[in-house]
């Protein structure tokens, strides 16, 4: 009987508890990407009146269609395959989606990612070779803050206990984070492919957070600082020179400390894009006793600039020449800084600087930043 009884109430409790709990929606499916690579996005949004697709690979936002159950969708033309960033407009708001984990890490724009596979692997897909790790690190920086990386290890790095590597500091642009070149780039996969294929030798890469005085902010208690408005204005030029401060004395002394590391120029490369290329240009001509590799990545320096804070790099390019192993520009023929970069190129030709340079096609993406990461990764520490 008195088992009865205690099967009794348990039934009854779940019973609450079943009819306690909300409802739940339908099962949205997004994004999903169909066998001819259209795409089709869903949104679950009863209550809205009007909701858009807004995509990298599309010009103008797309307007999705609702169903009885209140999902939003549309289906898109057949997509080159790559990483495009998403979201949707509902009601004139930017959202995620929902349905999908896959986000772009940023300080301002909330954005999803879906990954349209190609009929062959592409440099970024995750294919059946050996991998390296991927590790998230905090070092003491500047004004007592505690600052933030993203580490990758290359594959074997823990087995081979006693073997050194050299370091590739790589930098993302204005509102990105530490984590962009790793969830949006595929750099860990990237090197995890070429090391696979013997075009890249085994590196770690160290992918800090650009923005010192927000980090100072945030972790001070102050307001964030607006973003410079003039990309080589003085407020720019001082937080770039922060930067530098920071990574050099900084990130570095943590990374060489934790890290089997090679401490020398010549094991030390520095990249970066878009203001994170402009870092990685002060930087490294501020310091060319600890680079010997520069990739700058959809960004350049103005003639003024180089003539008034690093007149040495013009001024002898023999020295120049024999100092830096590599000096490389990439830009994209659409990108909004393709002017400044051009010109940044034509600067160091007529000053007999050597430098190689890729211009591709599309603007100012993180699609093109994979192809630089691609072309450049095999060219470093030979």
């Amino acid at each position: 009987m008195l088992t009865s009884i205690r099967l009794s109430v348990a039934l009854t409790l779940l019973v609450g508890i079943a009819f306690g709990q909300p409802p739940r929606g339908p099962l949205v499916v997004s994004p999903q990407v169909n066998p001819d690579k259209s795409v089709t996005f869903r949104y679950l949004a009863p209550g809205a009146t009007d909701v858009k697709l807004s995509a990298q690979f599309e010009k103008t936002p797309l307007a999705m269609t609702k169903d009885a159950q209140g999902i939003w969708s549309v289906t898109t033309q057949p997509v080159k395959p790559d990483i495009y960033p998403y979201s949707f407009q509902v009601d004139g708001v930017t959202v995620m989606d929902p349905a999908n984990v896959a986000f772009f890490p940023n300080e301002r724009f909330k954005a999803s990612l879906v990954d349209i596979p190609g009929d062959t692997p592409l440099i970024h897909a995750l294919q059946d070779v050996p991998h390296g790790s991927v590790n998230y690190d905090y070092y003491p920086s500047m004004a007592g803050t505690t600052g933030s990386l993203v580490v990758y290890t290359p594959p074997g790095y823990d087995k081979n206990s006693t073997t050194k590597y050299p370091v590739f500091y790589l930098i993302s642009g204005t509102t990105d984070t530490e984590e962009t070149f790793f969830k949006v780039g595929r750099t860990n996969l990237i090197l995890d492919n070429l090391i696979a294929q013997g075009k890249a030798k085994p590196m770690i890469i160290v992918m800090p957070y650009g923005n010192i005085a927000a980090r100072i902010a945030e972790q001070k208690g102050g307001t964030k600082p607006a973003d410079p408005t003039v990309r080589d204005g003085a407020d720019a030029v001082k937080r770039a020179n922060d930067f530098g401060d920071d990574l050099t004395g900084n990130v570095m002394p943590y990374v060489e400390k934790n890290y089997r590391t090679i401490p020398n120029k010549d094991s030390r490369a520095i990249g970066g894009f878009s203001r994170g290329g402009g870092q990685t240009l002060r930087t490294a001509f501020g310091n060319l006793d600890k680079f010997a590799w520069v990739c700058s990545y959809s960004s350049y320096l103005s003639p003024q600039e180089m003539d008034g804070n690093f007149s040495q790099i013009g001024g002898n390019p023999d020295n120049t020449n024999k100092q830096l192993k590599l000096l490389w520009v990439s830009v994209g023929s659409d990108d909004f800084l393709y002017k400044g970069t051009v010109e940044f190129m034509d600067y160091l030709k007529a000053k007999k600087v050597a430098y190689k340079s890729l211009v591709t096609n599309g603007g100012h993406t993180w699609m093109n930043v994979k192809t630089y990461v691609a072309n450049t990764a095999p060219l470093l520490f030979r």
